[in-house]
């Protein structure tokens, strides 16, 4: 191998995808069980790698030299064969402080609270203590030897900065709740989690209910990467390299959800935009069918709508978790909140609002079988649509004219 990523699960990593974009060499992703792990090392069989959970630590017994900053923070992300001889570098550092300087985050003369003991721990509280944070206090289950747990912390309350270093909440355990409830510290100011998949965890997303800066680690991953192919090819790639991958990346990677009343022509749109921007559509009307073996209005006569809200919200999370969808919802998604908290995490939600009396008509809707049952609806909906919206889309004209300006504010945002 010359060029790659080890790690215990790597099956969520967009590592490969950010290398190969920004210098073009071969970059492989090779998961090692524990077991597998110190034959790797051993032999040292690549040109240069980096490493991620569980191994930052575990590899450092195995390099020959490590730079002065990896030794002081005790966790490596980077390694170069140079020769034989494997030199020890941590570029999660750098990573650290381009997201927090992106997002005008300060640490000067802050109250920090860093969740997590591993390497990434190490990493920013390295980056905090170089950033002149005032006090810096670590977050552990079991708490002890100098460190909080969960609940000592929500008891200290005085954090003004929150930094997640943990998997809480990585893909495919999207659903996790956050080990901290954010509401109970006064002072917070910021948030942000190292974790990339999903583009918004819920510790993330609850930030952002609260008013607070929030980030997630996406422009951290590509800004660490851009640094460790620095040492891969020893030269220099401009710092808007960062910026110009980042984004690519996230409009790769983020989901278009639409939403709106039935028969506002989320499928026809969707199938658009499918289409036009090669993302593959996911119904999940067609999902929950399925699903269930039974159409809807089998489930709506046999079950009733609370049963049926039940198997949409199951459908509604299992979908979520994937990303580079378009996703056509059912009309009612707004009405349990957990949906649109489960969009959230990897969706641009574009609401198509189209008004009753032009919304098509299809007698297998139960909710919505007339004019007149349609109207009720959108007068009880239409705040929710609303307050879910990221973006409202018109669609009085035509699919095609309503998928175009999706586009082009999709390529906006």
């Amino acid at each position: 191998m010359l060029y790659g990523l080890i790690g215990e699960k790597l099956g969520h990593s967009f590592s490969k995808e950010i290398h190969e974009a920004l210098a073009g060499y071969d970059y492989q992703l090779c998961p090692l069980s524990r077991d597998e792990f110190a034959a790797f090392m051993q032999a040292a069989d690549f040109t240069a790698i980096n490493v991620t959970i569980p191994y930052k630590e575990a590899v450092i017994p195995y390099l020959d030299k490590i730079d002065e900053r990896a030794a002081a923070i005790g966790a490596v992300n980077t390694i170069v064969n140079q020769k034989g001889m494997l030199m020890g570098y941590n570029t999660d550092f750098d990573g650290v402080c381009y997201l927090l300087r992106r997002h005008n985050i300060s640490l000067k003369d802050r109250q920090v609270l860093i969740l997590g003991t591993g390497g990434t721990s190490k990493t920013v509280t390295a980056v905090a203590h170089h950033l002149g944070a005032a006090d810096v206090q670590t977050v552990s289950r079991g708490g002890g030897k100098g460190l909080l747990n969960y609940r000592d912390a929500e008891d200290w309350g005085k954090a003004e900065v929150i930094i997640n270093t943990t998997p809480r909440g990585m893909y495919p355990h999207n659903d996790d709740e956050p080990l901290l409830d954010l509401r109970k510290f006064p002072h917070l100011q910021a948030v942000a989690d190292v974790i990339y998949n999903p583009l918004q965890t819920r510790l993330i997303l609850q930030a952002k209910e609260l008013g607070l800066t929030a980030c997630g680690g996406l422009e951290m991953l590509v800004a660490q990467a851009k640094y460790a192919a620095e040492h891969f090819l020893g030269r220099q790639f401009a710092d808007e390299e960062i910026e110009r991958i980042y984004q690519r990346l996230r409009q790769n990677k983020l989901n278009i959800a639409l939403i709106g009343m039935p028969g506002s022509g989320k499928t026809t749109v969707g199938k658009l935009l499918a289409e036009a921007l090669g993302k593959p559509l996911v119904d999940a009307d067609e999902a929950l069918e399925q699903q269930a073996g039974r159409t809807i209005p089998h489930i709506f006569a046999e079950d009733g709508e609370d049963h049926f809200r039940r198997l949409e919200s199951e459908v509604i999370a299992r979908i979520s978790r994937e990303g580079g969808q378009i996703i056509a919802t059912g009309g009612g998604v707004v009405l349990r909140p957990e949906n649109i908290q489960n969009l959230r995490q990897n969706s641009l939600l574009i609401w198509l609002d189209k008004q009753p009396e032009h919304l098509a008509l299809d007698d297998n809707r139960p909710l919505s079988p007339d004019v007149e049952a349609n109207l009720r609806l959108y007068q009880q909906r239409h705040p929710l649509y609303r307050a879910a919206a990221d973006i409202v889309i018109v669609n009085e004209g035509t699919a095609e004219a309503a998928a175009a300006e999706i586009i082009r504010q999709f390529r906006q945002y």
